[in-house]
């Protein structure tokens, strides 16, 4: 007969269910060692370096900017200098068929200065060229081909900013960008996708497709692509200057293309093309001054009217991307996406409220007018979707003297208008699709007037010291994202790195929040319940552009360096 409570049978037990819960436990801390390693690969530390800084969005770009700046050049030379490189690397995004704006800060008069070289209409430019005979929009017109191609800045902007504060010739600072176009690179991923879903523009023009195709197909990733025409130009220029460009032989060729393809733009637009000097839009959050650029670029102006309606409102307490700072988010959104498009415009042709739409005051009035309990489905935005760039380049840099510059520039939609100039290389802009195509707005198409962008390079000053050069590609997003990133920093206590790689929302009208998957999915079902439509696109999407940027430690001078994993920015330094 066994004894009751026989030790023996309860070791047996034991001995049954030990290897059950050794096995549950060595699941359970693998699933959390494994969750904190994911969680940590998605967390990238800014670069840091004590001297200079190149941040951009091509690694190839960020080694070319470097080289200058240890060669000697300052800050100026050395985004001169990368964004000519980017034009070679990226010429889906930027180059000297474009462009675009300049901010920068020189250390010695402690000053922010803005140049504007973003392309013009030319003379004969008119809406009936983007019409039929009954009045009917063509908008192929204004997307694709010689009628879409505005009168291009970049070479006229670059050069104005190093001849005023750089310390080098356009000769050394583009023989870096010279020699990747002559020997060639290696096609990245992004290079190779584009080419992929741009294929149907690249094969509509020969002198594209016999550069961009390879036998009539998108490059692979890891093919060499060479563009000797290009580096030919690039020598041209380097020689002679950037009236090579604006009176030489390059103009000569860029309206003999025009005619061919029954284009406007003749060589008397070209030479009358001027890059100027404009004041930068300034504004405070909690304490941080922010200098940006102001019109004809929206972008900077409707960021800070963003930061001071965020301002009114306890960021911090909200919370990061929690529900209610999604909601406050998307309905300030509204409100700036709208004023956009009532003011915006050439401020050479049309009087902008500038002083108005920045200050603290408007800010308060459009937060009185917003409620966080309904969706606003009344805000008006005309035509904006009709006219943004899809994409842009943008890079920022600080040498060692602690001059900063933060320069985007853009050929506007990929691959521009898909029209090159036989022989020179050039790929040209489709800005003309970024003027409303429409009489009485303040974007309506005239001789001589330059589109309304939405580029902001910007610079961050704290206690009158800098603290961030900033900018990013993106079209509209780039009003919404970077007053998200400067939140992410200034409220939520992110690194620069942490605050890029965050996901984002942006919102124009109505019920609809774009918004990356990241975005927690509790916080999405309660903006659905309270009726929102969300689109949600990829954990990291393209979509939402590409910041690059770069922090100076106000404590140690240290330089902390963020590149967005959206795209392939690359931040090096010494």
């Amino acid at each position: 007969m066994k004894a009751h409570g026989d030790p023996l049978m309860k070791n047996k037990k034991r001995l049954k269910i030990r290897p059950i819960l050794v096995i549950a436990a060595l699941i359970f801390f693998s699933l959390m060692i494994y969750t904190l390693l994911s969680d940590w690969s998605q967390r990238r530390l800014p670069v840091t370096e004590r001297h200079a800084m190149v941040a951009s969005a091509h690694p190839l770009a960020s080694k070319v900017g470097l080289e200058i700046l240890k060669k000697g050049g300052n800050a100026i030379d050395a985004a001169v200098a990368a964004a000519f490189a980017l034009g070679v690397v990226e010429p889906f995004a930027s180059g000297i068929g474009g462009g675009g704006f300049m901010l920068i800060y020189m250390a010695g008069s402690k000053q922010v200065v803005t140049i504007d070289y973003r392309e013009m209409a030319p003379l004969r430019a008119n809406l009936k060229m983007y019409q039929t005979p009954d009045g009917q929009l063509i908008l192929d017109r204004m997307k694709e081909g010689h009628s879409a191609v505005a009168i291009p800045g970049a070479v006229a902007g670059l050069s104005m900013a190093l001849n005023k504060y750089g310390t080098m010739d356009l000769k050394n600072v583009m023989e870096p960008a010279i020699e990747i176009a002559e020997n060639g690179f290696e096609v990245s991923k992004l290079l190779s996708s584009m080419m992929e879903s741009n294929l149907q523009k690249l094969s509509k023009f020969p002198a594209a497709a016999r550069i961009y195709l390879k036998e009539g197909l998108p490059y692979k990733v890891g093919d060499r692509l060479s563009l000797k025409d290009l580096a030919r130009t690039y020598r041209e220029i380097a020689k002679n200057g950037a009236d090579v460009f604006y009176k030489g032989v390059i103009a000569e060729a860029i309206e003999k293309e025009m005619k061919l393809g029954k284009g406007l733009i003749t060589k008397e637009d070209i030479s009358a093309y001027r890059s100027v000097f404009r004041p930068p839009v300034g504004g405070n959050y909690r304490g941080y001054e922010i200098f940006s650029m102001g019109p004809p670029s929206s972008g900077g102006t409707h960021m800070i009217e963003l930061l001071n309606i965020f301002e009114g409102y306890d960021i911090a307490r909200l919370g990061h991307n929690a529900s209610e700072s999604v909601r406050l988010m998307a309905e300030a959104m509204k409100k700036v996406f709208s004023e956009r498009e009532k003011f915006m415009g050439d401020p050479d042709f049309v009087k902008i409220p500038l002083e108005d739409l920045l200050s603290k005051e408007h800010a308060e009035k459009l937060g009185r007018e917003m409620s966080l309990s309904k969706i606003d489905e009344k805000v008006f935005v005309g035509a904006l979707p009709l006219y943004q760039s899809d994409q842009t380049s943008h890079l920022s840099v600080v040498d060692s003297e602690g001059n900063l510059v933060a320069l985007t520039q853009t050929i506007n939609s990929f691959f521009g208008s898909g029209v090159v100039v036989p022989g020179t290389g050039i790929l040209l802009n489709n800005q003309m699709n970024d003027f409303t195509p429409q009489k009485g707005s303040p974007n309506s198409i005239k001789p001589k007037k330059r589109p309304v962008s939405n580029m902001s390079p910007t610079l961050v000053l704290k206690d009158g010291r800098p603290f961030l050069t900033i900018g990013m590609p993106g079209a509209t997003r780039i009003i919404s994202v970077l007053p998200q990133i400067l939140m992410n920093m200034i409220d939520h206590q992110m690194n620069l790195q942490e605050a890029i790689d965050s996901p984002r929302i942006h919102c124009m009208a109505g019920e609809e929040i774009f918004m990356e998957s990241r975005i927690r999915k509790e916080v999405q079902d309660d903006l659905i319940r309270k009726e929102y439509k969300l689109v949600v696109k990829k954990d990291f999407d393209l979509y939402f552009g590409g910041a690059q940027g770069i922090v100076i430690d106000p404590e140690t001078g240290i330089l902390h360096g963020g590149a967005d994993p959206r795209r392939e920015g690359s931040v090096i330094g010494y």
